[in-house]
């Protein structure tokens, strides 16, 4: 038989009992810690929790950070940051892990600021928001002035008593938290804000803004070396001054701004000049262009002057210009009498040349008579000529006479529409008017085709037409005589 297992009087736990009794002692001993170290492996959950490890030179430390108190941290942890956390130390039992619950988060010393203020301004720097080629002029007299900064304090009042005594402008302020938690988002908003107001809007839009704080110490100030601080200043359409701190003190802002002021004072000056010096710069140039102007009439009348002096008294020019008109007048006037004596003379010698005016008709009147006794010795052959030839024509016109026809029989039938050709063109009715060599009858068409049904009394027959002279045509001769 086997022996009896030895009795032990050590208490039996069960791994949630020793695990939670771990947890009871680490959370009782270790109520509230302060840990100083070195960031690693930041991450942040898609639930929002932060989960980092902090580190030295011997030990590791799991760290987390709920969502609730990750959105209320003054500066969001990186890799290599050393930082100072606050919380609890308390254990992970699912992994047999102790870590701290963070609560509050910050910068450990000025060296760890200074270090992450600058690897921030090189990240920036690449990115161009610093570039000088961005940054825009100033207006010379802005009508608006939008200032950033908080309500209350000094900073307000000096920038609002420095534009009094240089030239009172009308100034918005946008109220911010100029330090602490959210104070970076509020400056950032009032930027971008101040840059959606409409030109013709309710509220008017600035012309200038003013981006002010008070001096501190670089913790102070670290609200103006945020990003979202940084990018809305880079990204403003309005010309934009950063006057935060003292002369001594830079922040990231001041690189992306439009123009740096060492003081909120130093701004007011900057973003409007002197009334006074403008009024007296204004006489100053007004004096300047009076005393000018009158050297310039001075001058004007001096230099007229000098040239009146090599010009020729108009007076006596004029007498000269008479003098010699009314010798050209002299001469213009013998001119014409000589032409005129010279066109007589010629005139005179044409004239002589000329015959008689009777003595031309007299010349004139024999050589008529002469050419009209030549034509009566003409005229009679001339005339037998012409009285043959129409004795010609009147012969071969009576012999293609129609005429000649009807002294043959036959006669010529005519209608209403001219002669008739055909018998089909007779109807019965139809008025007839026969012409016959010695005069002419009515007749009236009858029944058949070219059947005369009746007479209508005959006109008296014609007279009978003495036969024409061989001399004279017939009378409805188109052809007319030719004398």
């Amino acid at each position: 038989m086997p022996a009896n297992p030895p009795v032990s009087n050590v208490p039996e736990f069960s791994v949630s009992e020793v695990s939670q009794a771990v947890k009871r002692t680490l959370e009782g001993t270790f109520e509230r810690v302060r840990v100083r170290g070195e960031v690693s492996g930041f991450k942040r959950a898609a639930s929002g929790h932060l989960y980092l490890a902090l580190k030295d030179e011997n030990a590791v430390l799991d760290g987390v950070c709920w969502r609730g108190m990750a959105s209320k941290l003054s500066i969001q942890p990186e890799d290599g940051m050393e930082v100072i956390v606050s919380g609890r130390i308390t254990s992970y039992p699912g992994r047999s892990k102790y870590q701290i619950v963070i609560d509050s988060l910050e910068l450990a010393g000025q060296g760890a600021l200074l270090k992450l203020l600058e690897d921030r301004r090189r990240k920036l720097a690449e990115e161009g928001l610093f570039d000088e080629a961005r940054k825009r002029a100033l207006p010379f007299l802005p009508e608006i002035i939008g200032v950033v900064t908080s309500p209350t304090g000094a900073v307000i009042r000096d920038i609002l008593h420095r534009l009094a005594d240089r030239f009172p402008r009308r100034v918005l302020v946008w109220p911010v938290l100029v330090q602490g938690e959210g104070a970076a988002e509020q400056v950032a908003a009032a930027i971008q804000g101040f840059n959606a107001l409409p030109q013709a809007g309710p509220v008017p839009r600035p012309d200038l803004l003013i981006v002010a704080r008070g001096g501190g110490s670089l913790e102070d100030l670290w609200a103006f070396n945020e990003e979202v601080v940084v990018r809305a200043a880079a990204g403003s359409a309005i010309p934009l001054i950063s006057a935060v701190g003292h002369e001594t003190d830079t922040t990231l802002i001041d690189f992306a701004s439009d123009r740096r002021a060492p003081t909120p004072t130093a701004a007011a000056e900057m973003a409007v000049p002197v009334r006074r010096d403008l009024w007296l710069q204004a006489v100053d140039l007004e004096r300047r262009m009076t005393a000018a102007a009158g050297r310039l009439v001075e001058e004007r009348r001096t230099q007229l002057e000098g040239l009146g002096r090599g010009l020729v008294d108009p007076r006596r020019l004029l007498e000269e210009m008479t003098q010699r008109l009314d010798e050209r007048a002299e001469r213009l006037k013998a001119a014409w009498e000589r032409l005129a004596k010279d066109r007589q003379a010629q005139i005179a010698r044409l004239e002589a040349a000329l015959p008689h005016p009777r003595q031309l008709l007299a010349v004139k009147g024999e050589q008529l008579a002469a050419a009209g006794g030549r034509l009566e010795t003409v005229r009679p052959r001339l005339l037998g000529e012409r009285l043959a030839v129409v004795e010609g024509l009147g012969r071969v016109l009576e012999s293609i006479s129609y005429r000649k026809v009807l002294q043959r029989g036959y006669a010529v039938v005519r209608g209403p529409e001219g002669a008739i050709t055909t018998p089909e063109a007779v109807t019965p009715g139809l008025a007839l008017e026969l012409e016959f060599a010695a005069g002419r009858a009515t007749a009236t068409g009858g029944e058949g085709p070219g059947a005369v049904g009746g007479r209508a009394p005959a006109r008296p027959a014609a007279q009978p037409v003495a036969k024409a002279k061989k001399k004279k045509p017939p009378s409805d001769d188109s052809q007319g005589s030719l004398l």
